[in-house]
């Protein structure tokens, strides 16, 4: 055989057990995106160019004259493969575009596709079908049987594909995959070359050296896929590199392959002076030579690859015990979530604790079977158990790229895993300690403003009473002029008004008397149908109807009458000053196990969106005249007293408000003993 027929042997052997590599690697990797998709199919394609090729070749190599109709198969699969590999070249390019967030309209995506793929409908309908016929199939220069169309067909879309590769090249700039890039570009151009040289007239090469040239057009492909194991293997490029143990198992079938077609072929070689048999098996038994520094080999990789993983982990701990040291659960959980997906290279990473509803490490009652049952139940994303003292904590559930998680990452997250509760832990102690930082400065500056709002109250209400009295005394006098008495009329009601704001102040100042002997409890139901009744000739006043919906029994408390009072008269007078004429509030209690439920309802405008994070907060008020104390005395009193405060707002249609107050109700025997008074 020639050195030009040893080439061909050898590259289209190693074209075919290529593209046959990356097909049982895209079909293993099964990430559902366009672009694997069109990525297999590119490699479909120069598998059936290749294989076609290898065949033709072994059939002269093997018969003086070849079969017509192993020379027609052959044919069939170059001419399909080559059909195929201008568009889906193209289409792969686009596709590629599209994961870099670079996509076209979908109406521009579809016409560029339209007229790529168009042309080979033609091709595979009209001119393939009509050289097999002819039986003038050019296996060496397939190019002139499929006609000048075509070459001109395949050159604009490998100059729009080079045009993208520049483009990909010059924007990953300093990045490792530009390398692989500029490959393509730099086979592109090559591939272009040659192509205009092997079939434009106009450089005019004989026959033996267009067929030279063509079989290195053929072997161009060669370069950027082996380039692309590399750039898989070392940078994740496409993000299979995480897919080792793919890779490992694909790379390891195909060297045995190899190993076993070269067995053969030394057989066929050493067949005049040995048995083919007992060559085989002296090279097969040359491999028990290799089983030594094979394992050591393994071992040192291995080792060095749990190190790697094991260090990557030690770097990310380090990071979540900095940012768990800021004492902000919430965002912990999504530097966890971000850093675990970036640094594993994984397609996302959600952290979840046993008790959603508080986002705590907290025991749950599942047992370690009934998470594994769940890991089972979710093999295209893992999750790995978050677990302190054997107990089941939360779980880290990671979905990868592709089909499965190589071995070193699943080591790694398990071990991840590990240390996560300790960093949770560090965390939740912080937050705890800066929430109590927190609250007990908010409580030294509300003692400070009640002292002082006290101090302002006392100083004012004195002669604010002397004054009344004296007024009223002189509306008695019939003596005073009837034009003095209305506005002294008015000046008595703005007293009132203030006096009114002042009792606010005090009762803002007041704390609630806690573990004293004689604590007291109260009925809930009595308290608020007499703070309604007082209260509602001042409703009648506005035109607002206020309705009450309490049950006839008595409801015992463990609040004191003086703190129901001030709840109630400041949720209701909150709520009769938020409805306009004609509008309407309702109070309602009722009972829910060892608890006192009590609603106050109104159908006014609703809270403004950028108001609901600071009605409790002491002297905040969207009102002209009022003090902002009103729900900062409730939120106190209710707090005081072991409940709990929440509100809707809106409720329905886009209005009202609901202030729902959750009171604790005295047991049987503790009547009075209460904890609050």
């Amino acid at each position: 055989m020639s050195a030009l027929t040893y080439i061909r042997l050898v590259g289209f052997t190693a074209g075919t057990l290529l593209m046959l590599f990356w097909m049982v690697v895209i079909l293993g990797y099964r990430r559902q995106r366009n672009f694997e998709r069109v990525f297999f199919f590119l490699c479909l394609a120069l598998f059936f160019f290749y294989a076609g090729s290898l065949l033709a070749l072994n059939a002269q190599i093997f018969y003086s004259l070849p079969p017509q109709s192993v020379n027609t198969f052959a044919a069939v699969l170059i001419g399909v493969g080559l059909t195929f590999l201008p568009p889906v070249l193209f289409h792969m390019h686009v596709e590629f575009t599209a994961t870099r967030g670079l996509t076209l309209s979908s109406g521009r995506k579809g016409i560029a596709l339209g007229l790529a793929y168009f042309p080979a409908l033609y091709f595979l309908i009209a001119a393939l079908p009509a050289r097999l016929r002819a039986h003038d199939f050019n296996l060496a220069i397939p190019g002139d049987s499929l006609g000048l169309t075509y070459v001109l067909w395949l050159f604009l879309l490998m100059l729009l594909s080079f045009a993208w590769e520049w483009k990909f090249a010059r924007e990953m700039s300093g990045q490792p995959e530009q390398k692989f890039h500029q490959i393509a570009c730099a086979v592109l151009v090559s591939a272009l070359l040659l192509l205009g040289a092997i079939h434009f007239p106009v450089f005019g090469l004989a026959r033996q050296s267009r067929e030279v040239l063509a079989l290195a057009l053929s072997l161009m492909s060669l370069p950027p896929f082996v380039a692309l194991i590399y750039f898989v293997q070392r940078h994740n490029f496409l993000n299979i590199g995480r897919q080792k143990n793919l890779l490992y198992a694909v790379s390891a079938t195909f060297v045995a392959l190899l190993y076993l077609a070269l067995v053969r072929r030394i057989s066929e070689w050493f067949a005049p002076v040995l048995p083919p048999e007992a060559t085989a098996a002296v090279l097969l038994f040359l491999l028990v030579v290799f089983i030594e520094p094979l394992q050591r080999l393994l071992g040192r990789r291995l080792q060095e690859t749990a190190q790697r993983e094991m260090d990557r982990v030690q770097r990310l701990m380090a990071l979540i015990q900095q940012e768990a040291r800021q004492g902000n659960h919430a965002a912990l959980v999504k530097f966890i979530e971000q850093k675990t997906k970036h640094e594993f290279e994984l397609e996302s990473a959600i952290l979840r604790f046993a008790n959603p509803a508080s986002s705590r490490l907290q025991l749950s009652p599942r047992s370690p079977q009934e998470i594994q049952d769940l890991a089972a139940s979710r093999k295209t994303e893992p999750v790995f158990p978050l677990r302190r003292d054997g107990q089941f904590l939360g779980y880290l559930r990671v979905k990868p790229h592709g089909s499965a998680i190589s071995g070193e990452t699943m080591a790694g997250l398990e071990f991840l895993s590990e240390q996560l509760p300790s960093a949770l832990d560090v965390c939740h102690l912080i937050e705890d300690k800066l929430q109590l930082e927190r609250e007990l400065a908010e409580r030294e500056r509300l003692a400070l403003v009640g002292q002082m709002a006290a101090s302002i109250s006392h100083n004012l209400k004195n002669p604010l009473g002397s004054i009344k009295t004296i007024l009223q005394v002189q509306l008695e006098s019939p003596e005073m002029p009837e034009s003095m008495r209305g506005e002294t009329k008015m000046v008595l009601d703005e007293i009132s008004r203030l006096s009114g704001k002042l009792n606010q102040l005090l009762q803002f100042s007041r704390p609630a008397v806690r573990g004293s002997e004689i604590a007291s409890t109260s009925d809930a139901a009595s308290v608020l149908r007499e703070v309604i009744g007082v209260l509602r000739p001042e409703a009648e006043r506005r035109g607002v109807g206020l309705r009450l919906d309490v049950p006839a029994q008595p409801i015992s408390v463990a609040v004191s009458s003086e703190s129901l009072n001030d709840i109630f008269s400041n949720i209701v007078v909150n709520a009769l000053e938020a409805v306009v004429s004609r509008g309407s509030v309702t109070s309602s209690l009722l009972m829910n196990g060892d608890a006192c439920v009590i609603s106050v309802e109104d159908d006014g405008p609703g809270l403004p969106a950028s108001s609901r994070e600071k009605i409790l907060q002491p002297f905040f008020t969207t009102k002209s005249q009022g003090t902002g104390l009103g729900l900062a005395i409730v939120a106190r009193r209710v707090a005081e007293c072991g409940g709990k405060l929440s509100w809707e707002s809106p409720v329905a249609n886009g209005r009202g408000t609901r202030f729902v107050i959750t009171l604790p109700r005295t047991r049987s025997g503790d009547e009075n003993n209460s904890d609050c008074g």
